[in-house]
């Protein structure tokens, strides 16, 4: 995912792409981002709620507030196997991503979207 991510960034300065949490526990959550210039911020999360729908059965993508770093944010209900997830995509002019919180839901996933983003991203 970050591979693709990188593929649409022009001069990616940085990227992450991990797993945290304990899938036993039932809080696994999945970030993967990338920063740099996006040139066209609406065509990229077009394009990356497009291709998480197919992967992820993505519903109820709805537009939540970015919180103190902007940009656009979609959040909605997805699923992987019978694994229910609730997943944010974000873009902006300086970087794109998603969380992916497994055994959540997409209202789950808004309420704690910003403070996670916030976690892995800073501006300089």
């Amino acid at each position: 995912m970050v591979a693709e991510m990188k593929s649409t960034v022009q001069g990616e300065t940085s990227t992450v792409g991990a797993f945290y949490g304990d899938p036993a526990k039932q809080d696994l959550i999945m970030i993967a981002a990338v920063s740099g210039l996006v040139p066209d911020p609406k065509k990229e999360m077009e394009d990356s709620v497009t291709a998480l729908s197919s992967e992820l059965s993505l519903t109820n993508m709805a537009t939540v507030e970015p919180g103190p770093l902007g940009g656009d944010v979609r959040c909605g209900d997805g699923k992987a196997e019978s694994v229910p997830l609730g997943v944010c995509v974000w873009t902006d002019r300086g970087s794109e991503g998603v969380v992916v919180m497994y055994f959540k839901s997409a209202e789950q996933a808004k309420a704690e979207f910003a403070t996670i983003r916030g976690q892995v991203e800073q501006r300089s």
